[in-house]
């Protein structure tokens, strides 16, 4: 085979190979999926200190920031974190077929409601939803009263650097700041009170 005919071969091979590394990256992600619990993890430079309720925090001053998340919500509409800059958010990771985000969904209703005076803004990322079908009678049934992106292949959690409080299975939590930096991130269903203790916090800060 000619030089000119291996170039083409060797180019197509490198594309297949970089397909292959991105679908393991997110089928890595997703192993932990719909599990109740989970161990925080990350690289030397997280700055973080793990609470045994499997919540994670970040001091002012040492915290990484969030990428901005663009695309689409249940509904096909545009949706960006762009859009809510200043404002604390609270980014929920969830499917429709996963048990412990039904658990958690009515506390996340419930604080969404009580908190949207207060600079906070709450938005879902649903994922693993072949079809949105499913998700979207699952805010009618929860009255989810926020947007949630439409990700069912995951491809917006890849975003979050890893060695960072990144998303490391469903359900997920991260609370961003109003700076835009990643301040806290569960890693388990979370009720009313474990909700509240991760993002009244931040909320409070200046």
């Amino acid at each position: 085979m000619s030089a000119a005919c291996r170039v083409p071969h060797l180019a197509a091979t490198k594309r297949r190979t970089a397909l292959l590394a991105a679908g393991a990256a997110v089928a890595a992600l997703t192993l932990s999926a719909c599990s109740s619990g989970g161990t925080s993890g990350g690289g030397n430079n997280t700055n973080f200190v793990s609470s045994s309720g499997g919540i994670s925090t970040v001091k002012q001053g040492e915290r990484n920031p969030a990428p901005q998340l663009d695309g689409k919500d249940l509904d096909g509409k545009a949706l960006s974190t762009a859009d809510y800059k200043g404002k604390v958010l609270v980014i929920n990771v969830w499917g429709s077929w996963c048990p412990p985000c039904r658990a958690e969904a009515n506390y996340f209703s419930k604080v969404a409601k009580a908190t949207a005076g207060k600079d906070v803004q709450f938005l879902g990322i649903n994922t693993r939803d072949a079809q949105t079908e499913p998700a979207l009678q699952f805010e009618k049934d929860y009255g989810i009263p926020y947007p949630s992106f439409y990700d069912p292949s995951g491809k917006l959690l890849l975003r979050f650097d890893k060695g960072t409080l990144n998303p490391q299975g469903i359900p997920n939590t991260l609370v961003v700041d109003r700076h835009g930096k990643i301040a806290a991130r569960s890693l388990k269903a979370l009720n009313e009170t474990s909700l509240r203790k991760m993002i009244d916090p931040v909320i409070a800060e200046k």
